[in-house]
């Protein structure tokens, strides 16, 4: 009797997954994430989606008569280097005040020297500029 009683409860669970059962797929999975994962995901997703325009190549002599004129002044410059992240987008501007420069390096508060041959255009900075990079 034993065996028969096996034999209709594997066809009733046989039965079951096959017509009564809905998987709910990834749904089942979402409660696993936390809250600072997905958080983290949607600010790398927003990062990423960011694009920054090509500016202007401007030549080594317009870039220092900037870059010294905004020493000499005080002011607040945004710069875009020649880098491009992976998917060959241009990585965002160094903004920053002109602190100081020797040779081909200028140096901008709270960035380490910029060599002048990476950058790609020199602009004077808006005020309340935010985009501030600091990788460099």
């Amino acid at each position: 009797m034993s065996k028969l009683r096996q034999i209709d409860d594997d066809q009733l669970v046989q039965r079951f997954f096959e017509h009564d059962y809905r998987d709910r797929g990834v749904v089942k999975w979402q409660g696993y994430y936390l809250s600072d994962h997905t958080a983290a995901l949607k600010k790398q997703a927003k990062a990423e989606a960011k694009k920054y325009p090509a500016k202007v190549q401007q030549s080594l002599e317009e870039m220092s008569q900037l870059l010294s004129k905004a020493y000499a002044n005080g002011q607040t410059v945004s710069i875009q280097l020649n880098d491009r992240d992976l998917n060959g987008n241009f990585l965002p501007d160094l903004v920053g005040k002109v602190i100081g420069y020797e040779d081909d390096r200028v140096y901008l508060e709270g960035h380490s020297g910029v060599a002048l041959m990476d950058v790609r255009n020199v602009e004077r900075a808006e005020r309340g500029t935010t985009r501030v990079d600091s990788r460099v």
